[in-house]
């Protein structure tokens, strides 16, 4: 039998981390579904880890609860709390028959929303919602559904334990975004799940919550599920890590927006980085570190369709022919620049522009400068505008008070739309076909950025284009351009 060492302890065989999203786990027909996925893994692999999201909508729904309460909304979030139990209650009424687990997940259930009440409660006497509150109330929905689907393991005959993730994951004090500390991480799980796996028992684990140093709930961030599983992975040395979702794996496009999207059996992991930082819903952004720097295969699969054998993820994929993998798009976006004929050979205006941008913590996705230097624009959330424009104004008040700036300004609702694929740079006429395909359209490009990388080639487009961009693009540049091959 294989031993393989991880943190300070062994781990026998071979193991496999399977992530299941909110849609996959999101009615009592999905959470039967994916029940029985896991059923029929358990006798293949010597051990076997689950990672749970919340039920689709929970989120959302909690965070909803915590603002009505932050704003004194008492009869919202009540409304809110009691559509929630009664969401739960109703999967465990399809889903359980009357037994002694059915009696104590409701037992459970009823703690964790007793919980809900006294939080929210708390925010409403306080008048205050922080990161690390917000992280605490929105923690409880992955908590629910980790303890309804091991029972309904628990039911179908597999040894199973519900398992919060604050029991395995140690991260930094960035509520609502916070790191992993992974050596800490390493220990705890090796010390929590090797003996579960020992005595064959099924973890079911929280995503996207975790705990730091000091044990207060912390939480990886919107969609940070895959993070987690990719997290244990590497921390469990997994032969595989398994992500269900609600489409048959990484499509070319967007197929809400690109009805001939196409299915991608193998992609690399750079691609796939590139893809979720641009948009992309499959993966979160982060997912691909830990899998990366422990080489482990990570799959995308559909939960509704697991006859389909998913994408395969890896670094030993090499797509260096050119061609574009992929097309996506991020929306809720504002171009802001700074500009003025004054700005040429004065030092610093770029760091110091950007510095006033990380003082307000906002993500810059995109960056472009012209040659001339008498202007620099960048991509942030609309949301992060005021206050970006606000912060850099105050930094540059000199230079605007004798007009070496001129302005300070921002371009709202504007798409970052982004075609992906290896090699790009090397190959003559990539760029030519995507531009080409949006001048046919006459969709104005209203900034440029390549990386490289040679990965990506993105530009920004007005929120009214940004669905005929990027059909346009996958029509001319990866379902035409696959023909003339």
């Amino acid at each position: 039998m294989v031993v393989k060492k991880v943190g300070n302890a062994s781990q026998h065989g071979r193991t496999l981390v399977m992530k299941f999203g909110g849609t996959s786990v999101g009615s009592s027909q999905a959470i039967r579904q994916a029940a029985n996925i896991v059923q029929g893994e358990v006798s293949r692999w010597d051990n076997l880890a689950v990672v749970v999201s919340a039920m689709s909508g929970v989120t959302d729904a909690l965070i909803c609860c915590a603002q009505t309460a932050v704003m004194g909304n008492v009869d919202q979030y009540e409304e809110i709390i009691t559509a929630l139990y009664e969401k739960h209650a109703g999967a465990i009424d399809e889903l359980l028959i009357f037994d002694e687990k059915r009696k104590r997940l409701l037992l459970d259930l009823d703690g964790l929303f007793e919980t809900l009440q006294t939080l929210c409660r708390g925010i409403h006497i306080m008048g205050e919602l922080t990161p690390r509150g917000m992280d605490a109330v929105v923690s409880l929905g992955e908590r629910m559904n980790s303890r309804l689907f091991s029972t309904v393991l628990q039911q179908q005959g597999i040894h199973s334990q519900p398992l919060d993730a604050t029991c395995l994951i140690v991260t930094d004090s960035s509520f609502q975004h916070a790191q992993p500390i992974m050596d800490a991480t390493r220990m705890k799980t090796s010390e929590t799940l090797n003996p579960l796996f020992q005595e064959k028992i099924i973890p079911v684990i929280t995503g996207f919550i975790a705990a730091t140093e000091e044990g207060i709930t912390s939480t990886l961030g919107r969609g940070g599920s895959d993070y987690t599983a990719a997290i244990l992975g590497d921390c469990l040395d997994a032969e595989e890590v398994w992500t269900w979702t609600d489409v048959d794996g990484v499509m070319t496009a967007d197929p809400r927006i690109v009805s001939d999207a196409r299915f991608i059996p193998e992609v690399s992991y750079s691609e796939i980085a590139e893809m979720a930082y641009f948009g992309a819903k499959v993966l979160h952004p982060k997912t691909i570190r830990p899998v990366v720097e422990r080489n482990i295969p990570l799959w995308v699969k559909n939960t509704f369709n697991p006859a389909c054998p998913g994408t395969r993820i890896d670094g030993t994929h090499r797509a260096g022919d050119g061609h574009i993998t992929a097309v996506t798009a991020i929306r809720g976006l504002s171009l802001v620049t700074v500009e003025g004929h004054g700005m040429l050979g004065v030092p610093g205006i770029a760091a110091r522009t950007f510095a006033a941008v990380a003082s307000h913590d906002a993500s810059v996705l995109m960056i472009s400068q012209s040659s001339s230097e008498q202007s620099i624009c960048f991509v942030i959330p609309s949301e992060a505008v005021a206050q970006v424009i606000e912060d850099i104004e105050e930094e540059m008040a000199l230079e605007l008070a004798r007009h070496d700036i001129d302005r300070v300004w921002a371009q709202p609702d504007v798409v970052i739309v982004t075609a992906i694929g290896a090699g790009m740079r090397q190959i003559p006429g990539v760029s030519a076909r995507l531009f080409g395909a949006l001048g046919k359209e006459r969709i104005n490009v209203i900034a440029i950025a390549q990386g490289s990388s040679e990965y990506s080639i993105s530009v920004v487009v007005d929120a009214a284009d940004a669905d005929r961009a990027v059909r346009k693009i996958h029509e001319e540049v990866i379902i035409n351009g696959s023909k003339k091959e």
